[in-house]
C-alpha cells in the first residue's frame, strides 16, 4: 500500500462551510491609493512576519478563493485573481517572412527580452506575496486552534483539515469506502508511481500477472495517465501518475513519496 506522506499528515478535505473569523483589519484609516498590483507586486517585501497594510486585505480575499474551490490553485493562478500579475496584453501576430533551409531561426528582440524578463520578476514578486500571505494566515489559524491549514498539494494550494479530525471524518464519510481501490489496485498504482514512465510490459512483468483491468481502472479514476510512448519496438504506451494522484494522497509531488528505506522501517 502507498503509505501517507513524509510528514505524516494524512489530511482531508476541508468543507466549504467551514471558514475562517479570525480576519485581522488594516490599521490605517485611508486606504493606499494605489492599485494592489503597483503596490504590493512591485515592492520589496522584507522576512518580517508582520504583513504590509495593502496586503492585509488581499489576505482575506486569497482564503476567500482557497475556500470557494474543491482543487489546488497554482500560486500564479491566485495571484492573477489578486490582481498581483497585470493581464495578458493580445500580441500583434507578425507576418510569416519567407524562409529556407538555410535560414536561421528568429531570436527575440532585445525589447521583447526584456519585457519578458521584467514579467517573470513581477510573477516572482507576487509568487513570494502570495506565500507571506499563506503562511500569515496558516499562523493566524494556528493561533486560533482551527480544524484546518493551507498546505500544498498537487502543484498549488489547498485548505486541508488537520490530521487530529481524521477519524471524525472518517466516521461521517464512511459511505465514501465503498470506492476506495482494491489491493491489486493499490500494488499496481504504487509501482507505476516508484517506477514512471512505465509501460504495461514491464508493468506485468513486476507483478506476474495481467494488469489491463487494474490499469483501465486507474485511468478511469485518473490515478494514472498516458504519458507518451517508449522509444522501442511498437513504442508501447508510458503510464505515469497525475494531478488527481498527488491530491488524493496529500503529496506536493512524486519526490514527496516515501523513499525505499522508509517503507522498510514501516513494515
Amino acid at each position: 500500500m502507498l503509505p501517507p506522506p513524509k510528514d505524516g499528515h494524512a489530511r482531508t478535505r476541508m468543507s466549504d462551510t467551514e471558514v475562517s473569523d479570525n480576519h485581522e483589519q488594516p490599521t490605517d484609516a485611508a486606504a493606499p491609493a494605489a492599485s494592489p498590483s503597483e503596490t504590493a507586486a512591485e515592492s520589496t517585501l522584507g522576512e518580517s512576519a508582520a504583513l504590509a497594510p495593502e496586503l492585509l486585505t488581499l489576505r482575506g480575499h486569497l482564503e476567500a478563493l482557497l475556500l470557494s474551490i474543491d482543487r489546488p490553485l497554482a500560486a500564479e493562478k491566485a495571484a492573477r485573481a489578486l490582481g498581483l500579475v497585470p493581464e495578458d496584453k493580445p500580441e500583434e501576430k507578425p507576418e510569416p517572412a519567407a524562409t529556407s533551409e538555410t535560414d536561421a531561426p528568429v531570436e527575440e528582440s532585445p525589447a521583447k527580452k526584456r519585457a519578458s524578463a521584467r514579467r517573470s520578476a513581477v510573477i516572482e514578486s507576487a509568487e513570494r506575496i502570495i506565500e507571506q500571505l499563506v503562511a500569515s494566515l496558516n499562523e493566524a489559524y494556528e493561533t486560533t486552534g482551527r480544524s484546518f491549514r493551507i498546505e500544498r498539494v498537487a502543484g498549488g494550494l489547498r485548505v486541508m483539515t488537520q490530521p487530529a479530525f481524521a477519524p471524525t471524518l472518517a466516521r461521517f464519510h464512511k459511505d465514501r469506502q465503498q470506492t476506495r481501490l482494491s489491493k491489486a489496485g493499490v500494488e499496481t498504482l504504487a509501482i507505476i508511481a516508484y517506477r514512471q514512465p512505465i509501460t504495461r510490459a514491464e508493468l506485468e512483468s513486476i507483478r506476474g500477472v495481467s494488469c489491463g483491468e487494474v490499469l483501465k481502472s486507474l485511468l478511469d479514476r485518473r490515478l494514472v495517465g498516458i504519458k507518451g510512448r517508449a522509444e522501442e519496438l511498437g513504442r508501447p504506451l508510458l503510464y505515469g501518475t497525475t494531478k488527481q494522484f498527488l491530491d488524493h494522497f496529500g503529496l506536493a509531488s512524486t519526490a514527496d513519496l516515501p523513499s525505499p528505506e522508509e517503507l522498510r522501517a514501516s513494515l
